[in-house]
């Protein structure tokens, strides 16, 4: 082909567009699954480290699980600062371009990228993802965000009472702020570092059902558990590797959920102990060490209402003898009234007290799931006492701390004149600052554990 001077035309080039960063992508196809699907993190980022092992080094899966969780815990504190930043609703925001901004926002807040590289990438990404008109709101609300500093000059600029700047600088929504005071009580203090707490990564937990403590803390190369006898702590690593776990002879479950079914196996008991139920058992964590722990003759019976979870406690329980595992609903029990010595109820719950494996559920959950919650608790709790027979005893525990799902449940069925309160603590002698009145709490931020509420009650008569 001749050009205007009868010389040949060179093909025009392109500019190639750069390579996306893997870590980043990876970390908005995870906003992005929370966000369209209402996938969960914990589950949908394995899966994505797994898949794109090939494209990700150890360096960037960090990076990209910093990214994704970081993120949406703190999705409340960057959306306050992105709002008055944005022309229109972030409501009204493409999910896409939203998750994005929050995405560089938090690159730009709390981990202190460099603003080029935090708004570089992010641009990058949106143009490959949404399109060239998305990338310049992007990038010009990103520099914006730059120009106001870090967190803690966002978190002045927005201002609002204490409550407020404590729920923007820990990522929390208010009324969790305001629970979380509520079930400290006189221990209010520790309120801020309880809630810095649930932004801390835990440590992975397990437990030693058919296989000596020791000889898993050898295999693991972890270290014993401070409170349950039975719990390992590890330090790194993928449990998965660890030879008792691959079969079945150990679980990852944290220490908390250990105490709690720990808390029904050391209760005291007069007569009879020979039927023992776990009335919501999936997906069967609690079960198998119950299993590992009775006494010689001791059934034990594991119910669900939920088919597929009932499918989880068995494949958790493999082949245990003296075991049954079956379809029902707890509010209305299908086997006679008083049938087991002592009943364990993991009551559902808003599972606020595992919020630092869950990051998003702190976003997910409103204060109006509570009072629904409660009452299905209470309705649960109720199957739980005229399961048991009278003397037995039931351990009611949930994973949160709030106030209405816990203490006030077991308060009203202490208020009826054939249930006793039993203190929980003393059966807990190694582990301080459980005691919650005649309850028990743990939180992260004192026992390195989910913040697990544990109660016990006797049936009189």
């Amino acid at each position: 082909m001749s050009g205007p001077r009868g010389g040949t035309r060179r093909p025009t080039s392109r500019r190639r567009r750069p390579a996306l960063d893997g870590a980043r992508l990876t970390a908005y196809d995870v906003l992005d699954g929370v966000t369209s699907r209402a996938a969960y993190a914990n589950l949908l980022l394995p899966q994505l480290l797994r898949e794109r092992a090939a494209d990700l080094n150890g360096r960037d899966a960090a990076f990209a699980t910093q990214l994704a969780y970081g993120a949406l815990r703190a999705t409340g504190t960057l959306d306050a600062v992105l709002a008055p930043l944005v022309s229109r609703p972030l409501a009204e925001l493409d999910p896409r371009v939203l998750d994005l901004l929050r995405l560089g926002a938090y690159q730009l807040l709390d981990l202190r990228v460099p603003a080029h590289a935090a708004v570089d990438t992010t641009v990058a990404l949106t143009r490959a993802i949404v399109g060239t008109g998305a990338s310049g709101l992007v990038n010009a609300v990103l520099r914006k965000v730059a120009a106001g500093g870090d967190r803690a000059a966002w978190v002045e600029q927005l201002g609002g009472d204490g409550d407020q700047r404590l729920a923007l600088a820990t990522d929390h929504p208010r009324w969790v702020v305001e629970a979380w005071r509520d079930a400290l009580g006189a221990d209010a203090g520790e309120l801020e570092a309880a809630l810095l707490a649930d932004g801390a990564a835990p440590e992975v937990h397990l437990v030693a059902r058919r296989v000596p403590r020791e000889q898993l803390v050898a295999e693991s190369g972890g270290e014993p558990g401070p409170w349950s006898p039975y719990a390992v702590r590890l330090g790194g690593g993928d449990p998965a590797r660890v030879p008792s776990v691959r079969a079945g002879r150990a679980a990852v479950q944290d220490e908390g959920s250990q105490l709690a079914a720990l808390l029904l196996a050391r209760a005291p008991l007069e007569g009879r102990d020979a039927a023992w139920l776990d009335v919501c058992a999936g997906p069967g964590g609690k079960a198998g060490l119950l299993a590992a722990v009775r006494p010689e003759g001791v059934r034990i019976t594991a119910a669900d209402r939920a088919p597929h979870r009932a499918e989880l406690v068995r494949q958790a329980l493999g082949e245990e003898a003296g075991v049954e595992v079956v379809v029902a609903d707890g509010r209305t029990p299908p086997w006679p009234s008083g049938s087991f010595d002592r009943v364990l109820l993991d009551a559902p719950c808003t599972g606020l007290g595992a919020l630092r494996r869950r990051p998003e559920v702190r976003w997910r959950r409103t204060a109006d799931d509570v009072a629904p919650l409660a009452e299905l608790q209470t309705a649960l709790l109720d199957g739980a006492l005229a399961s048991v027979r009278p003397g037995g005893v039931v351990a009611y525990v949930t994973c949160s701390p709030h106030t209405a799902e816990t203490v006030a449940v077991v308060d009203a069925a202490a208020g009826r004149d054939d249930v006793e309160v039993l203190p929980v603590a003393p059966l807990f002698p190694e582990v301080p600052g459980m005691a919650r009145g005649d309850h028990g709490q743990l939180w992260p931020h004192r026992h390195g554990t989910d913040a697990m509420f544990l109660a016990l009650l006797r049936r009189t008569r």
